[in-house]
Formats: structure tokens, sequence, C-alpha cells
């Protein structure tokens, strides 16, 4: 059997067995077929039989539910989605509020049905602080987004500037220069969610069957090893795996994102630097990291990964020294005192990233085929939204939710866009990412001239333009 338990600390911590559920052996006639047992597959079974129970639905898992992106994550359940200021500028401002209601509203909706099913995640709503922090030009990057935030009509209570006094109260961290406080996020320990949405579904009577990989499917039919399904709707709900499920890989990249944790802190350690809220904190550097005090009060620490060649699905994370150092000296650049700390986990997992570089819904009516994804690293909450989203649109329920911007116009996969192909995919990518470290890198020393630092800051701004 394999290794379950090692695919990351919160698979880890799990007291349940890691059992397999029996596989599909026989041939079955469905309303919806869902492959992936993820945040997205789950929610989307969660809320159609919540909605019409009378559906016959069944779960198609390849391994097991979490394996994938939902028992890998940082455990940030946030009210936001990538690129969701882009896509909602162009809105009028009391649609636009309407929106970010709806967004916002993410963790508070997840925090009902945890209730509801009896889900112990470890949830907690403490907000989130993305710190100014490391170098001097974090706080101007900063200061400059939160105005944008409130251009767009968000106020003080979704988005607040702290100054470093502030900020110590809640996170201190060292050369702390501010930073924005957000409301609208909880973290949780994302593989008991995950685990316990499993059997929720099971509960409401949706059928779910792993080591059951999806060989092939098509409108209308999907294959496993051992037999054969007909069902009137097929949700490919397998973002960051995409590749694995032609065409579904034009349109979604595969990136990785890596994490480590530390052994569990002592109390006097944890009085130095807080978090005793819940709260999840970054720091403004384009490495995107990504923090949390987990209840056992570990510190989990995460920073961007990579791309590989052609789209190709890193299945090894076991990561390297350079890996597991590269994240500690972030971290540890925040908090001096651990730089020598005991790191007991180190993990990763692959996300996707649409070309769009924002989320999207699509209901294609004409083949029976609904799906969601390009989370791009904030999956835990969206793929609430987009579970539900679903449900609606395929159950053609006219609400707010699938009048939003990121729910595409009736039509197929050719409502999305698709990358380019290689080498440019690979070329591209890692030229963006080069630049933000070499930014990073010349910020971070202080004895970098300025001039230097202007140019490593717009050179970086640039490439991230082509993100947009």
């Amino acid at each position: 059997m394999p290794a379950w338990r090692n695919i990351s600390l919160w698979m880890d911590q799990l007291d349940e067995p890691l059992t397999p559920r029996p596989a599909l052996e026989r041939d079955l006639d469905l309303d919806v077929a869902i492959i992936g047992a993820g945040y997205t597959g789950l929610w989307t079974a969660y809320y159609l039989k919540r909605l019409d129970p009378g559906l016959k639905i069944a779960v198609f898992e390849a391994q097991i539910a979490g394996f994938g992106a939902s028992g890998r994550n940082g455990g940030w359940l946030m009210g936001n989605l990538l690129g969701e200021d882009r896509l909602l500028a162009p809105l009028p401002p009391e649609q636009r509020r309407a929106s970010y209601e709806l967004l916002h509203g993410i963790p508070d909706e997840v925090a009902n049905v945890i209730e509801r099913e009896g889900i112990d995640c470890d949830y907690r709503k403490g907000g989130v602080l993305y710190c100014a922090a490391r170098y001097p030009e974090q706080h101007a990057s900063l200061r400059q987004y939160l105005a944008h935030l409130h251009d767009q009509g968000l106020g003080e209570a979704d988005y607040r500037w702290l100054t470093p006094e502030q900020l110590a109260g809640q996170l201190r961290v060292a050369n702390a220069y501010g930073a924005i406080q957000a409301a609208h996020c909880a973290t949780i320990q994302p593989a008991k969610l995950v685990r316990g949405l499993a059997r929720a579904v099971e509960r409401l009577g949706v059928a779910l069957y792993e080591n059951s990989p999806v060989t092939h499917w098509q409108s209308g039919s999907l294959q496993t090893p051992r037999a054969a399904v007909r069902s009137r709707w097929i949700v490919p709900a397998v973002e960051g795996y995409s590749v694995t499920l032609a065409p579904l890989g034009r349109y979604q990249l595969p990136v990785q994102s890596l994490l480590v944790a530390t052994e569990p802190l002592p109390q006097s350690t944890w009085d130095e630097i807080g978090l005793s809220q819940g709260q999840a904190f970054s720091e403004g550097s384009r490495q995107v990291t990504y923090g949390q005090r987990t209840l056992d009060d570990r510190l989990v620490f995460g920073a961007r990964g990579g791309y590989q060649f052609a789209g190709k699905l890193r299945h090894d994370f076991n990561l390297s020294q350079d890996e597991v150092q590269l994240r500690r000296y972030l971290f540890g650049e925040l908090f001096p005192q651990l730089k020598n700390v005991r790191i007991t986990h180190a993990w990763g997992g692959n996300l996707g990233m649409s070309r769009q570089f924002h989320p999207h819904m699509l209901c294609d009516r004409r083949k029976g085929i609904a799906l969601a994804g390009g989370y791009g690293g904030e999956g835990v909450g969206a793929s609430n939204l987009g579970g539900r989203t679903l449900a609606e649109l395929i159950l053609q329920r006219d609400s707010p939710l699938v009048r939003q911007p990121w729910v595409l116009p009736e039509g197929g996969l050719d409502r999305l866009r698709a990358w380019e192909p290689e080498p440019c995919r690979w070329l591209g990518y890692n030229a963006i990412i080069q630049s933000f470290v070499h930014e990073d890198q010349t910020l971070a020393n202080p004895a970098t001239a300025p001039w230097r630092r202007r140019m490593a800051s717009r050179i970086a701004g640039f490439m991230e333009g082509f993100m947009h």
C-alpha cells in the first residue's frame, strides 16, 4: 500500500486509517459522474445532493480522497479568487460590491457546512496579515495595493493598514514596515476537511470509488480500468492534474508549491512571535510565501515552487536540500529565533494555473460537461465557490452565483484560453520566475545600490505583467 501519510504533515496527523475505499468493479448509469475526490469534486457532489437528493452521483478518485492539492496545501481558506480585482473592475460599483461580498462569505459558508456535518478541521477565522518586511520596497508595494483595493470600493472592515506597532500586537516579524490586515480568511487543517467532506457526501448517498483512475472520458461516458460509466453529466474536477485528462491539459498549467513544517514550538517561542488567533500570514515579496501556526503549535510555511517542461506532473515531493533551505531562509528572515529549528515535514503539490490567470467555471449543457479550476493556489476557498456554482449551473438555477464574471458564457472548452505550446511555456514561466528571484535577492541585500534595486523591481514588474 502506498505511504499515504507521507503526502504531507496534514495527512500524517490524521487519526483515521487511510484504507482506500473499494474500486469501481461494475458498470454504472448515473446522473452526474465526478472525476476527482478533492475539494472541487466533493463540494460539487455535496451541493448537488443537497439541492436535488434524487440525483445518482458518483465520484471516481485515482488514489484516495485528499491525495492531490486538497491534502497538501497551506491551509488558507480565503474569501478571495485569484485575479478578482481584474475581473470585477469593469463592473458597476454596486454589482462589484455584491460580488466581493459573495467572495468574502466563502469562509463563513464553509464554517456552516463543517458545523452541520460535524467536520473537525481546526477551523479558525483569524484573518490574514500581508506583511511588509525584509526590505523597505515591500512597504510601498503593499500600500499601493491597499489603495487599489480601496479604489474598488472595499473599506477598512475588509482591508486595513497596520503600523509596525499595530502589527506587533498580532505578529512580530523582524524588520516590519507594517501590514495589510484582511478579515476574510480562516486557517484549517486541510486533510481533515477533505476527508470529512468525503464522509459527508457518502452520508448523503453519493458513491465514492477510490483506486479508480479514469483512463478515458468524453461527453456522456468515462472509463476506469475495470468498468464503464454512462452519465448525463461529466464533471472533471482534477485541477492541477488536468494533464492526465486530454484535452484539459491545454488549458491548465500544473505548477508546484512547496512547504515545510517545524517541530511543535514551545509556548515561550510563540509568546515572542504571536499568531494566537489562528491568523494566516505572508510577506510582500513575489516569492508568494504563506504560513500559519497549527493547532499543535508548529509553523507551516510555504513558497512558490516550479514548473516542469511540457506540463509534466511532479510526483516526487521529497524536497531537495535546496528547496527546504530556501523556505528555512525565508521564514528565518522573518523569525530569526527559528533559523535553526528542526523541520519535521517537507512536501508539495501540483496546482492548476489557467492562461487567464484567474479561475473559470463552465457548464456545457449540450455536451453535459461542467468544470471549475484555474484556482492558482487559492483553491481551498475557491473550490467551495466552484462546487456551489457548478451545482447551480447543472440544475439550471438562477442565482447570483451563476452571474459572476468568472462564470463563462454557455459553451464548451473552446471558451477557455489555451496555453502556448512548448518550449514557449517553459521559457516564459522560468523567465518570469527568475526575474522574481533576482528581484528578491537584490532587494534583500541592504548594500545593493538604489539604481540596481529600482532596475530589479522594474524588470520583475514588467515580467509580472505577462501574467495578467
